[in-house]
């Protein structure tokens, strides 16, 4: 199979796809806050219709959550980042559902998907939130995300999937990913105690 090879965007807009990609691809580790990282997926969970179902799912959960920061974040750099996340993931999402496509393949969530009541917990804390409060909760929840992204692509993900091209894409948002991270540590550390 050809791999992908979409336009050469510039790195801050490639580091935003990409993280989200990942993001959907390592919902399974991770949903709002790093106290949820018991909810984790291993190789024997996954093969390459479970990553394609799983990936959708978490840029689509992203897009959400990302969604509310942009509407409900009490700082322009938050509301930004949250807008940015946003785009990117639905950027990322629609590759992946294009490799689906080409691929033939039948994404297939795993067989206990209760990533999807974490979601709904993960949404109701984020409406329910508001200020500084806000801020602090959704900038933790991406700093703990893209962390626990970057573990699964490289601990869990990549190991278990076959296919070439999925594979491709995996690899290529890894960077993204640590750039994601980096950028909501740093507003995160801009807000002090």
């Amino acid at each position: 199979m050809a791999a992908m090879s979409p336009p050469e965007p510039d790195f801050r807009s490639l580091t935003m796809r990409v993280t989200y990609l990942a993001g959907a691809i390592a919902l399974g580790v991770l949903t709002l806050a790093p106290s949820a990282a018991n909810a984790r997926v291993t190789r024997a969970d996954v093969d390459d219709p479970t990553i394609c179902a799983i990936f959708d799912a978490a840029n689509t959960w992203d897009i959400e959550t990302s969604d509310i920061a942009a509407r409900k974040g009490s700082t322009k750099e938050v509301r930004d980042l949250g807008k940015m996340f946003s785009r990117d993931h639905k950027a990322v999402r629609q590759q992946g559902r294009d490799l689906v496509k080409k691929l033939h393949v039948t994404p297939t969530p795993p067989k206990d998907f209760a990533l999807a009541t974490d979601h709904a917990q993960a949404m109701k804390q984020l409406e329910g939130t508001s200020g500084k409060a806000f801020d602090r909760a959704y900038l933790t929840h991406e700093v703990a995300y893209h962390k626990a992204v970057i573990d699964a692509i490289n601990g869990t993900l990549l190991p278990a999937t076959k296919n070439a091209e999925l594979k491709d894409l995996e690899v290529k948002v890894g960077p993204a990913f640590q750039a994601h991270m980096l950028a909501a540590q740093r507003l995160l550390d801009g807000m002090g105690q």
